[in-house]
């Protein structure tokens, strides 16, 4: 009878990061990373001895100095004299006000147009198809600029409606060739300010919140938490009974009536647009440059995601509309509560791209003259300091963190709304 032994375990051997297999792999991927390693470090220090030479050794010292030039499109106080980290600041907030404005106009559109083009009515589903492929088949650009060029010429001037040849929408909306202006959101008892980060690097980054608008949030966002928690209860009384309380007015209450309250503890009015001299005052000033760039993204970006969310539709099969409509469900119904949630976890990941190319092509700000983080720190501040290294590098830097933050929340989305398989 034979037995069987261990074989005996070789020593280590150089030769044996080459020639075993159980070593081989190991030994290429260190090698290419420290040929990897050194040949940044070689970039890196080649740059730095170049910069040297010319005088420019990378530092971010200019960041802290006057900007000298005036933003027409601000969200936080701004003047000239402020440093140039400030102006950049004033710039990122414009990239995130056009960014998340156009994320969620896009989404609007594309997700309505994307339903349409399903539609059995042949002249809806045509006009959707040329809507979209007019859209995807064109340079965002040139619609960037051809929207800018209607939103300047068309409107009326803000003196035509002093001699009574155009009217405002609602008496408060004045659509002009220099902008839109709406009501602003007003206090008669206002909480006041509070400031964010006053004395940071010589107060570059502070700015106030309002008081009220904090209030309001808390109360509103509380309401909805309650909203919730009285939901995921009437689902349990549903799932342990098989009849569901009507709790749709409980909820409508408890989210709106508190935040109605607190307005009106405010004094919340409106301030409407006046006009006076030769332009209009008061209210909210939408800049041309500003809308074209908001319509134009959300425009050209809904064709795409009207795409996916048409393909997320037609992925799910047939037979659970005919389910759906054999207990008795409508058309609107089936879409709302079979088809989209079901077709979520298919939209959902090319959506995320989407919004990532949206808020890259927010870069193109420039061409219209809005005055976004690359039209200020990659535009203005990198010609009058010079400073082309430190500026792109905060700029890739900058749009690297937006674009992670995207994809992380929109990550995070896709978990929640993924079926759960056994």
């Amino acid at each position: 009878m034979s037995s069987m032994t261990d074989t005996p375990r070789q020593p280590f051997r150089l030769s044996m990061l080459i020639y075993d297999s159980r070593y081989r792999s190991i030994t290429i991927q260190v090698v290419a990373l420290i040929g990897f390693i050194a040949g940044v470090a070689w970039i890196v220090n080649n740059t730095i001895q170049n910069l040297a030479t010319l005088g420019k050794s990378p530092d971010f010292g200019f960041l802290l100095e006057p900007a000298g030039y005036d933003i027409n499109q601000r969200l936080i106080e701004y003047h000239s004299q402020m440093t140039h980290a400030r102006a950049a600041f004033v710039g990122l907030l414009n990239t995130l006000l056009v960014a998340v404005a156009g994320c969620v106009l896009a989404t609007i559109i594309g997700v309505f147009v994307g339903i349409l083009r399903l539609s059995k009515n042949w002249l809806i589903g045509r006009l959707m198809t040329v809507y979209v492929e007019a859209q995807r088949n064109v340079p965002v650009l040139l619609w960037i600029v051809f929207l800018m060029a209607i939103v300047s010429e068309i409107p009326p001037r803000p003196a035509d409606f002093r001699s009574g040849e155009a009217q405002m929408l609602f008496d408060s909306i004045a659509v002009t060739n220099r902008g839109i202006y709406i009501p602003e959101p007003l206090f008669a008892n206002s909480l006041g300010d509070v400031t964010v980060l006053k004395g940071v690097l010589k107060d570059s980054f502070y700015f106030s919140i309002s008081l009220d608008l904090i209030v309001l949030l808390a109360v509103f966002l509380g309401g909805l938490v309650i909203s919730g928690l009285i939901k995921r209860r009437a689902d349990r009384i549903q799932e342990a009974t098989g009849e569901r309380p009507t709790t749709w007015y409980l909820r409508l209450g408890i989210v709106f009536l508190p935040t109605l309250a607190v307005l009106y503890m405010l004094g919340f009015h409106l301030g409407y647009p006046v006009l006076k001299g030769f332009n209009f005052t008061g209210g909210i000033h939408l800049r041309n440059s500003f809308v074209a760039l908001w319509i134009a993204l959300s425009l050209y970006t809904a064709a795409f995601i009207a795409e996916i969310v048409r393909a997320g539709i037609m992925a799910i099969s047939r037979g659970q509309t005919e389910a759906a409509a054999a207990l008795g469900l409508r058309g609107g119904k089936i879409m709302s509560l079979v088809i989209l949630p079901q077709a979520l976890r298919i939209i959902i990941p090319p959506l995320i791209s989407q919004y990532l190319n949206l808020t890259k092509n927010t870069s193109l700000a420039i061409a219209v003259g809005y005055m976004d983080i690359t039209g200020t720190l990659g535009g203005i501040t990198l010609n009058q300091t010079g400073r082309e290294l430190e500026c792109l590098l905060l700029l890739m830097l900058i749009y690297l963190t937006i674009s992670l933050s995207i994809s992380s929340v929109m990550n995070w989305y896709n978990e929640r709304v993924k079926l759960t398989e056994r």
